[in-house]
């Protein structure tokens, strides 16, 4: 699918990125505002591991493969088009990733306690899904691990400040971004 969608900064700045034809992507300017954000939040000058949760096109694991310092980056999807558009942008910047077609839950076990930097972006229309996801995760994420959570902004946010603590909460458009450390 042509699209607009490109890397924002970094070492790939312009990068157009192809987008699978189902795809609700973080737009530019909103991707933009949150990587600021970001910053003072997550040190991009040491190596960083990042799970890019529900991947879509990979533009935020992507963005993090261009702008840190030798991130290790893991991008998951249950839709096969979203993993294959993945693919080819990770050719495209001739990086190396780890991509796997699989359901977010059953992933947790295997990435949820090495991840530094989750991106967690489940379908508008499934918010249950995503607090779900957020809940299992809980059990595992280690202290200090940062999770940004991109919902629409109509949604109301369950409690987590047991575990979690909300470092930002931004609206840009339809979408709200929650950035949170595990505590």
């Amino acid at each position: 699918m042509k699209s607009n969608l490109q890397i924002i900064s970094g070492k790939y700045r312009g990068k157009r990125l192809s987008l699978p034809s189902d795809a609700r992507p973080t737009q530019n300017m909103a991707r933009g505002a949150l990587f600021n954000m970001l910053n003072g939040i997550i040190d991009t000058t040491k190596p960083i591991a990042v799970w890019d949760v529900f991947a879509g096109s990979g533009a935020f694991g992507l963005e993090c493969l261009s702008r840190f310092v030798k991130p290790v980056v893991v991008f998951t999807d249950n839709a096969k088009s979203s993993i294959d558009t993945v693919k080819k942008n990770i050719v495209s910047i001739n990086e190396n990733a780890t991509i796997e077609l699989c359901d977010a839950i059953s992933a947790i076990s295997r990435f949820g306690g090495i991840t530094d930097l989750f991106f967690v972006d489940p379908p508008y229309s499934d918010f249950n899904f995503g607090v779900l996801f957020v809940k299992k995760l809980t059990k595992v994420a280690k202290t200090g691990s940062v999770l940004i959570w991109e919902m629409e902004n109509i949604q109301k946010l369950p409690d987590f400040s047991e575990n979690w603590e909300v470092l930002r909460d931004k609206t840009y458009g339809r979408a709200r971004f929650l950035i949170m450390r595990k505590i």
